[in-house]
């Protein structure tokens, strides 16, 4: 299975799709504003909570440098919302059930899971200027300190 791998450069594949809230999000909406698109696998699992509350307990830092965080997931915009209420999350979350759109930011394919070749969701985190291009493309990022790391590559001080 050949995967797309994006490139700083590169322009970001758009998209419209349904949030936690029943609203639709188009990347062309936030064209002018610099986006941090983070794909993750699964809402409320371990891994993926603590990835979202830290983009969470960031947001405030990343609003003052210009940053606008999105989340995209497989899970339906319902689970999604049940998601955003339990963890106290500021930020949208869409929903890309078909994984359409993950497939073209290459974050859904083939990886390693125990041992074993599975397909699935490939956390990555993508930051997107405000012309709607790909200025990093990370994939196969850690759930936990991946967001400090990010930070860090970005120059976002606390």
């Amino acid at each position: 299975m050949t995967q797309t791998r994006l490139q700083p450069g590169d322009l970001a594949p758009d998209f419209a799709l349904p949030t936690d809230s029943g609203s639709t999000l188009a990347l062309s909406d936030l064209r002018g504003e610099r986006v941090i698109l983070y794909a993750y696998p699964a809402a409320m699992t371990p891994g993926c909570t603590a990835q979202a509350c830290d983009f969470r307990d960031s947001l405030d830092s990343l609003h003052a440098r210009g940053y606008t965080v999105v989340g995209i997931s497989p899970d339906p915009p319902a689970k999604l919302a049940r998601f955003r209420q339990a963890r106290g999350l500021t930020f949208p979350l869409v929903s890309d059930t078909e994984r359409s759109v993950l497939t073209a930011y290459g974050a859904y394919g083939e990886k390693k899971s125990f041992g074993r070749t599975v397909t699935g969701i490939l956390r990555s985190t993508f930051v997107i200027d405000a012309d709607g291009r790909i200025e990093h493309a990370l994939y196969r990022v850690r759930a936990l300190g991946h967001v400090a790391k990010l930070r860090r590559d970005l120059g976002v001080d606390e």
